[in-house]
């Protein structure tokens, strides 16, 4: 029977195998037993997490001779993350870089790293992924065909919006945001008083002009390259997140890889971390002053307010043992 499974499978082969067969004929060409590792994004193509991973096939490129060369398609050119999380589960790509919410249900662990109020700043999430958080949650994925190769952090999630000014959480309600398919965020809008409106990234932009929806919340990143200024001009620093992504690769390419080439893979994906971090601060930047010319209206909220109205959420997921434990530790390197 041809199911989605085969189709998704189908259309990558097609699409990688004249990339391979144009890497064996070019004047570079890949040495005998090369192999060609396919990865994705729905990024653009100079957004950080797409350019580590450029990094990672450069590297890995030069450290193998040619030997292991990696293709990349970002700005979703393969699809939303959903599909690629299936996509590596079933093998159809190697590698693919997604938002942790969209990982919440089928990997728990990945649920404290997007709560409420975790994380107290940028530095905390990086001291405490460093100090071994990050390993704990990696290894989580074991049990799905999947094998985490790294976490990229993703700046601090606020709010933005087509209306007003986000002071407190009243000036949310009933206003409909857009928000990543993850049970914790839906909660989270519906907590607040938001109406919370599941949609792809892609589908924000459209969904804001035409008035479907009011804003969403995203990092500032995200919120200079998909353009969502142009259409929200409230920016709001509520810092209720700092939910990081994930960098996967598929349990069936990895285990076809050599122990040696494994080994090289994952040393190679940690070492992109600062890669990509180096350049998220820098682009972090540089897309606030963007958008501040472009004439958005910045203000900071009611932090403890906020806070407060988030609490419940955060307590009733620390009910489950293993997110408390792993809180804790978090909250260690505060």
């Amino acid at each position: 029977m041809f199911t989605r499974r085969n189709f998704l499978a189908t259309s990558l082969g097609a699409l990688a195998a004249p990339a391979l067969t144009a890497c064996s004929r070019s004047s570079n060409a890949a040495p005998a037993g090369a192999q060609l590792l396919t990865a994705t994004d729905v990024h653009v193509a100079d957004y950080p997490t797409v350019t580590a991973v450029k990094w990672i096939g450069q590297t890995l490129e030069e450290k193998t001779g040619g030997r292991l060369r990696l293709r990349q398609y970002h700005s979703g050119q393969l699809g939303r993350e959903s599909e690629a999380i299936d996509m590596a589960r079933f093998g159809a790509i190697d590698i693919t870089r997604v938002y942790s919410g969209a990982l919440n249900n089928a990997f728990p662990l990945t649920q404290g790293l997007c709560l409420p109020y975790v994380f107290e700043s940028v530095a905390h999430m990086r001291r405490a992924l460093d100090g071994g958080v990050a390993d704990t949650v990696l290894q989580g994925f074991e049990t799905r065909d999947l094998v985490g190769l790294a976490i990229y952090d993703s700046g601090a999630r606020c709010f933005y919006n087509t209306k007003h000014p986000i002071v407190e959480p009243k000036d949310l309600h009933g206003l409909k945001l857009r928000v990543a398919s993850s049970d914790i965020f839906i909660q989270l809008m519906r907590l607040l008083g938001a109406n919370p409106t599941p949609m792809s990234l892609g589908d924000t932009f459209s969904g804001m002009e035409t008035h479907m929806i009011d804003g969403a919340e995203n990092n500032m990143r995200s919120f200079h390259s998909s353009r969502h200024f142009e259409a929200a001009h409230y920016w709001s620093q509520s810092d209720h997140s700092y939910a990081p992504d994930v960098l996967l690769m598929s349990r069936q390419s990895f285990d076809a890889l050599s122990p040696a080439d494994r080994t090289l893979v994952i040393e190679t994906a940690r070492e992109s971390v600062q890669v990509m971090r180096e350049q998220w601060d820098a682009s972090e930047n540089t897309a606030r002053q963007a958008v501040a010319d472009f004439g958005i209206k910045f203000n900071e909220v009611d932090m403890p307010a906020f806070r407060k109205a988030a609490d419940p959420l955060l307590q009733r997921y620390l009910q489950q043992p293993e997110l408390a434990a792993l809180t804790r530790r978090i909250r260690d390197f505060a």
